[in-house]
């Protein structure tokens, strides 16, 4: 059916605005309506579709609409949602289903499970569509993001291609209005008879994901039941929502995605402030997005609902107009700017009125904020579907020039006046909005051979990549770049793709942005090419020819190998994969020495095992050398057993480590107190949050002196830790911490003697960073930040011993041993950081290794 006109597309907000407001603030009621049962060919694709979405990503029907059976979970008294008189996650099915019962125009996916194995809803709004039609609709997605030169030019596509706006809500547990307000607006679509509304349909498809973590909204809590911020994971991606986000974002690609939280006072909607991401095309990205604001702000001002309210100046926050700094869009780790990297406009939206003291919502603001929330989504279809031509064009020019590899071009006070489409922005934009300029390279390239640092990291670094339908390819034979000859097997990111920013964001350093706003709202770095622990090589520019002899790749070469002949067998442990087989090996009592250059070797008779964990964990294996050989009858190579580790920290501490391949055992000081034959089974404990020990805890501060003294070891980060290992005896320096909101990648250096040396890295992530000075005798640093401003990238503004000039050549971790025995490593880096640095998280099984007592 042809596009309706922008006249007709805003009558729709012309008769959502005309809806009575006490139809906007009553509550939902819970449906009894049994289960539905759906055609059972339509509940065994949505159930195989779900098994295959972590690995080939979220299936969509073949036809709309799309209505299979779904789970339903029991009712649970408990869920904090209840207090509010809002909509219990175990409500959800069952509203839905009486939904679909009611209209041909509602579909339902499972497009993943939370942590805790609830289901993830994807509910689509539109006209019905048979399979031909659905195809076409598909046909033309894939145009878009693959062929966007062919799909600016295609008639049908503009006339006929259904534009997807897509609401999330509830991705921090605790702010639960957007979840009610989809599902209201959606049952006000869904049922009914206006031909505006059939109208919408036929030209729109709109998606909500009522709630993108369910845990967090039973227990109330911003987390998920894994204690992360989803709403921080959308490029390290440790969770299953996170994951299923990213993966919803490929399959929908909206013109459109807003995300709803709570909760700042007043009603806030995106776009932000500066400092801006570097990698967006923000010249079709500001000009509607304003203006969509502008809108909603207009809307919810006329509908004047009751309790509600508004700045000073009788409206409502747009941080692009009223936050200079401390609201942004640098990092692409929140929904909102993550989808900004597939040619959508976004808006984080922030509901108003917010919890009480014990952290529920009041009914009578959680109704205001449904209100609200629901203006907000009729405001943003009316605008988004009366400029649908011409943001989906923006989207279609979004990928044509990363297709085509064109150089970016930043947005800056001396081109905007050249920015076509809605001005509004225009006389806001000043000197901190400007995007500082980016070098496109032609490529990335992660070598193979011995001119990688880790090839597990490699590999682990390509699938992430791949993950984010990032391209990837691989040298069929060797091949020579900026005088660099890299081997065959070499992986190589080329930066003509549709995804070009998103690439180059997640793999390029970054810039060091102190200077230019005096806060962030968070990080301010995060490259996978520094912080991975893979080498990445930046090749070229842009304008280059391309690399030849590459074949593109659906997932990374495994490495696993293994030669024939029974004898000793070794591999580097280098990557996180490493450690996991060589943790699985001692797992298994295999006999394991770990080299002072970073191998471990593992004897003939467990050559069986070795070959196991070498495919279990894609470790290549080969045969030991004399050299080796030599070291281990020298006695300069350790000999290991299983190591079992405690941990004195958080949820990131605990992931960490088991993606290390141990099985930490959580303790602190009241339970080293009250048990200290806890300890007995404890080889190395882990410290990033305090240790410390009241006067009455003297028994529990005697049994750690007594386990350290006996060789065993405390490895941690921060001042916990140094205060902890101070404390014993294990170390002697003073820390220097850096502002606390200080972050961002730091260069560093690493001796030649120390730990840390065999795969050594050059670079590290902090936020914030602690460097140590004045070590006593038997202190080492085994690591410095790098003279002068070890700052690369990021945001670090201090003074005098806060500054970055200080901690230059400072040491950035350091070791100690106590008379007992006992030893300690600190580090000041941030290695654990949200599970993010996954080279930092290597640098720690090194340390727990060294520090580990010997093996028999």
């Amino acid at each position: 059916m042809p596009r309706s006109t922008p006249a007709s597309r805003t009558a729709v907000g012309a008769l959502a605005m005309s809806m009575s407001l006490a139809m906007l603030t009553a509550p939902a009621a819970v449906s009894a309506t049994p289960v539905v049962t759906k055609d059972a060919a339509q509940t065994q694709a949505a159930d195989r579709g779900q098994k295959a979405s972590e690995t080939t990503g979220v299936q969509m029907p073949q036809s709309y609409p799309f209505q299979p059976q779904l789970k339903t979970f029991p009712y649970n008294a408990d869920d904090k949602s209840y207090a509010a008189n809002l909509v219990g996650y175990a409500n959800l099915a069952p509203r839905l289903t009486a939904l679909m019962a009611k209209s041909d125009r509602v579909s339902t996916q499972i497009v993943g499970t939370s942590t805790s194995g609830r289901d993830l809803y994807l509910v689509t709004l539109t006209a019905p569509e048979k399979k031909h039609q659905t195809k076409a609709q598909t046909r033309w997605r894939e145009l878009i993001q693959n062929r966007p030169a062919k799909a600016a030019k295609d008639k049908r596509l503009a006339a006929d291609y259904k534009t997807p706006i897509w609401f999330s809500a509830n991705i921090h547990g605790n702010e639960w209005e957007g979840t009610d307000a989809s599902l209201q607006y959606l049952e006000e679509l869904a049922t009914s008879k206006s031909p505006e509304v059939a109208e919408l349909l036929q030209n729109h498809r709109l998606y909500f994901s009522l709630t993108l973590n369910p845990d967090g909204r039973v227990a109330a809590t911003r987390a998920t039941a894994l204690g992360y911020d989803p709403n921080r994971d959308m490029i390290t991606n440790t969770l299953p929502e996170s994951r299923s986000f990213v993966q919803t974002t490929q399959a929908l690609l909206p013109i459109y995605s807003a995300d709803l939280h709570g909760y700042t006072g007043v009603l806030q909607v995106e776009p932000t402030g500066p400092p801006h991401g570097e990698n967006y095309e923000y010249d079709l990205f500001i000009p509607h997005n304003y203006a969509a604001a502008l809108h909603i702000e207009k809307d919810v001002v006329a509908a004047d609902i009751s309790g509600n309210p508004l700045t000073p100046a009788g409206g409502i926050k747009i941080p692009y107009r009223d936050t200079p700094s401390g609201w942004d869009d640098y990092p692409p780790i929140f929904t909102a700017q993550y989808a900004a990297f597939f040619g959508a406009l976004t808006s984080t939206v922030e509901l108003p009125l917010g919890r009480t003291r014990e952290g529920v919502m009041d009914p009578k603001s959680a109704a205001i904020n449904v209100a609200v929330a629901k203006q907000v989504l009729r405001s943003t279809v009316d605008y988004v579907s009366a400029n649908s031509d011409e943001i989906l064009a923006n989207q279609i020019e979004f990928f044509r020039r990363g297709v085509a590899g064109e150089p970016k071009v930043s947005l800056t006070e001396d081109n905007i006046a050249a920015v076509t489409g809605p001005d509004q922005w225009k006389p806001l934009w000043d000197v901190a909005d400007n995007q500082d300029a980016v070098h496109l390279p032609r490529a990335y390239v992660i070598p193979a051979g011995v001119d990688q640092r880790s090839a597990s990291d490699a590999n682990a670094l390509v699938k992430q990549l791949l993950f984010h339908g990032i391209e990837v390819g691989e040298l069929r034979a060797p091949k020579t770049v900026d005088g660099t000859t890299y081997a065959a097997g070499s992986y190589v990111i080329d930066m003509h793709q549709p995804k070009k920013g998103l690439a180059n964001a997640l793999l390029d350093l970054g810039t060091d942005i102190s200077a230019k706003v005096p806060s962030m709202y968070d990080i301010s770095a995060w490259s996978y090419s520094y912080l991975w622990g893979a080498t990445v090589d930046k090749v070229g520019d842009i304008s280059d020819a391309p690399i030849r002899a590459v074949r593109s790749i659906d997932a990374p070469v495994r490495q696993a190998a293994a030669p024939k002949k029974a004898q000793h067998l070794t591999f580097e442990v280098a990557g996180l994969a490493d450690y996991r087989a060589l943790n699985d090996l001692l797992g298994q009592d295999a006999t394991t020495w770990l080299l002072p250059t970073g191998q471990a070797v593992i004897a003939p008779q467990d050559r069986a095992k070795a070959v196991n964990a070498a495919y279990e964990h894609d470790v290549a294996l080969r045969p030991s050398t004399k050299a080796e050989m030599s070291a281990i009858a020298a006695g300069s190579a350790k000999e290991l057993e299983e190591v079992t580790v405690g941990y004195v920290g958080n949820q990131e501490a605990l992931s960490s480590l088991q993606e290390l391949g141990f099985d930490p055992v959580k303790v602190d000081a009241a339970a080293i107190n009250d048990s200290p034959t806890v300890l007995d089974d404890l080889d190395v404990l882990w410290v990033s949050s305090e240790l410390s020990f009241t006067s009455e805890q003297q028994a529990g501060r005697d049994a750690l002196k007594d386990w350290l003294a006996d060789g065993n070891a405390l490895v941690g980060a921060g001042s916990n830790a140094l205060a902890a290992a101070s404390g014993f005896g294990l170390v002697s320096a003073v820390g220097q911490a850096g502002p606390r909101r200080s972050n961002g990648i730091v260069a560093v250096d690493t001796p030649a003697d120390s730990l840390l040396a065999p795969h050594a890295q050059d670079y590290a992530f902090v936020y914030p960073p602690l460097s140590f000075t004045e070590l006593g005798a038997g202190t080492k640093a085994e690591q410095f930040y790098a003279e002068g401003n070890p700052l690369l990238a990021g945001h670090w503004r201090g003074d005098g011993a806060a500054a970055p000039e200080a901690a230059g050549g400072k040491a950035s971790v350091i070791s100690g041993q106590s008379a007992d025995g006992g030893k300690a490593v600190v580090f000041g880096t941030s290695v654990f950081f949200r599970n993010h640095p996954k080279g930092g998280i290597g640098q720690v099984g090194q340390a727990i290794f060294w520090a580990a007592p010997d093996g028999s």
